[in-house]
């Protein structure tokens, strides 16, 4: 297994095939004036697993302007506009369209490429109002539930935008900012991230449809099991998990669903598989587990079992492809293995594409697990 070498040459600087033309998030009226550099992860020489698509800022990045519009432009000089990011926080994704909300604007702006080129926001009107959205999650069918931040609850629509019921409320939550759901949307698991004086640092576990308070999970503190400011949650349909990051302990926590430690990984640290600020998680079909450092400006990726595999991204002050200098929220479509990552400070959604090379391996030149786990280590690589 060439873990360790890939992991020094992804810290040493990152891909680079260097292309004309790339065409990427510039408007029609931009000329690239360099090169383009187009991230991979691992760089070489390794086989890369994930390459950089594009970037994503606004609307005029998915709708697809009708000919109407664009004669109207073309014949009255008018610009072109679209609905950019104020603040993008975390972010779903369902067969292609985009659920990312935003704290400034206060809804969460719905990218679909694939339908028409649609765009829309959740959040705007009652029933279903937005204040302060946060954590994001998703459910089998498409479901949306956002965190209220304000609200202190969850805001549950459709796949198109429906406002279908809300759980929660400022009687549960001290500082509500991550939520998970169960795969057939039944349970809701709600982080409430407490504060320096709150105790209320935990994992609340409400009945999704009636609303009822089912479970509580952890506590404040430093042991297995209790948090100090926990941030976000996912759950591994690959294993049935509960993954949660416990943002002051620098670690991730693993739980059954009813609530059961089952173990932890990471700690603080400047090192591969440490963390400095953890923030948003997400996985992917094969129980691998992304995890975002917005001091490290990345997402390290980790096998099921907490084992580091690669990481993609770097923190850079200037904005470019594979450069993010405050990432938050990731997300990974299950259709196609795709990857998205929210960058709050440059006000983008980048989109990582896994290539082949992330199909199973038949030798040991895998970032795979040992060969004692090779039923598993398959799984890990296939996209």
């Amino acid at each position: 297994m060439l873990l360790h070498p890939l992991l020094r040459m992804a810290l040493a600087g990152g891909l680079v095939l260097w292309i004309l033309g790339l065409g990427g998030c510039t408007t029609a009226t931009e000329a690239p004036s360099e090169p383009t550099v187009i991230p991979v992860y691992p760089p070489p020489p390794e086989q890369p697993r994930y390459i950089y698509e594009k970037t994503i800022r606004s609307s005029l990045d998915v709708v697809k302007e009708d000919s109407t519009s664009a004669f109207r432009r073309f014949a009255t000089g008018e610009q072109q506009r679209g609905e950019g990011f104020a603040k993008p926080f975390d972010i779903v994704v369902h067969r292609g369209r985009m659920f990312v909300g935003d704290t400034v604007r206060r809804t969460v702006m719905v990218f679909d490429p694939a339908g028409m080129g649609r765009f829309f926001e959740l959040g705007r009107e009652e029933p279903g109002r937005l204040f302060l959205p946060l954590g994001i999650a998703k459910d089998r069918d498409g479901n949306i539930y956002v965190c209220d931040g304000t609200a202190k609850r969850v805001v549950i629509y459709n796949r198109d935008g429906r406002f279908l019921r809300a759980v929660g409320g400022q009687k549960y939550f001290s500082r509500p900012s991550g939520v998970a759901v169960d795969p057939d949307g039944s349970r809701v698991f709600v982080v409430d991230t407490g504060g320096v004086d709150s105790p209320d640092h935990h994992v609340l576990v409400f009945d999704a449809i009636t609303g009822k308070l089912i479970n509580t999970i952890g506590r404040r503190g430093t042991g297995d099991g209790e948090f100090n400011l926990p941030r976000d949650a996912v759950i591994s349909h690959y294993n049935n998990l509960l993954y949660v990051v416990d943002g002051g302990n620098f670690r991730v926590q693993v739980f059954t669903m009813d609530g059961k430690f089952v173990r932890k990984f990471g700690s603080i640290g400047r090192r591969s598989g440490q963390f400095a600020r953890p923030k948003g998680i997400t996985v992917d079909r094969w129980g691998n587990v992304y995890v975002v450092d917005a001091a490290f400006g990345n997402v390290q990726i980790f096998d099921p079992d907490g084992r580091l595999l690669m990481f993609i991204g770097a923190r850079g002050n200037q904005d470019r492809p594979g450069a993010f200098m405050l990432p938050a929220g990731v997300d990974i479509d299950e259709a196609d293995g795709r990857l998205y990552l929210v960058d709050q400070f440059f006000r983008k959604v980048e989109v990582f594409r896994p290539t082949e090379h992330l199909r199973p391996a038949t030798n040991a030149d895998t970032l795979s697990p040992p060969p004692a786990e090779a039923g598993r280590a398959e799984t890990t690589a296939k996209p």
